[in-house]
């Protein structure tokens, strides 16, 4: 991932209500098509001049070709704010954030992220590097928000879970472990989506925890179609234990029992 600086210049009076709403507007469309990653843009005004800092999964990530219809309606919006186009600044590549995946998968891909990632959910299925969302056709109303959206939810499960929160724990934990949840058949719908628009086999990551033994553990079959035979027999990125192609899901071997 890269570290872009973007400026905003007034080029005539103006409100600073305008000013927050207007780049507010762009950094939300640029985030909901993968053009940027995180959540939080601190803004920053030296006098005339308006400053923040954001994470991009590419070097060109904001290049216009990228854009989406919302970004550029936002762009435009800017000169109502009595702003001047954005100048991006490239600050550098950060060294302990992944790289991007240099091309789209064609072989197969997965939905995948945790509580720790803010890189793209979607991944090379061949490499697990992120591959980033606005190479690929917009998902729904002409970007990417639907999966943004999904990840922020599924990444808040993943935090909770982890914290060991009472029961909010175990109703997080079923969100992305049970393939009846609400979240699970958003995700799992949002993956077919994503195979339909790129003719690439995509799959879901279901996460597991829980278990009687590793014998049984191994022996489970897909909860979701049944299949008794979808443990792999070599684990594929030291993650997925079991692969079904039926389903097109992904699991690991329960936590608790590496």
């Amino acid at each position: 991932m890269y570290l872009v600086e973007i400026r905003f210049e007034c080029f005539a009076d103006t409100t600073l209500s305008a000013v927050e709403r207007a780049i507010n507007g762009l950094m939300e469309a640029w985030r909901h098509n993968g053009q940027l990653l995180g959540r939080e843009f601190p803004l920053v005004q030296n006098e005339a001049e308006f400053r923040l800092r954001a994470m991009c999964p590419e070097s060109d990530s904001l290049h216009s070709r990228f854009h989406s219809d919302w970004a550029r309606e936002a762009l435009a919006g800017l000169t109502d704010a009595k702003l001047l186009q954005p100048r991006v600044k490239m600050l550098g590549r950060d060294i302990n954030s992944e790289a991007s995946s240099e091309t789209v998968p064609t072989e197969w891909q997965v939905l995948y992220t945790t509580y720790v990632h803010s890189c793209s959910p979607l991944r090379d299925g061949n490499t697990m590097m992120p591959v980033p969302l606005y190479r690929l056709p917009a998902t729904f109303n002409g970007d990417h928000k639907a999966v943004v959206k999904w990840q922020t939810e599924w990444q808040a499960c993943d935090e909770l879970q982890m914290a060991g929160s009472g029961q909010v724990e175990f109703a997080a934990l079923a969100e992305i472990a049970d393939p009846q949840s609400t979240l699970f058949r958003r995700g799992w719908d949002l993956r077919g989506r994503i195979e339909y628009l790129t003719g690439v086999p995509t799959y879901y990551y279901l996460y597991r925890v829980g278990g009687e033994s590793l014998e049984a553990e191994r022996a489970r079959p897909c909860p979701r179609c049944g299949n008794p035979e979808w443990a792999l027999d070599e684990p594929l990125h030291d993650l997925f234990y079991f692969k079904c192609d039926a389903c097109r899901i992904v699991s690991n071997l329960s936590w608790d029992l590496h």
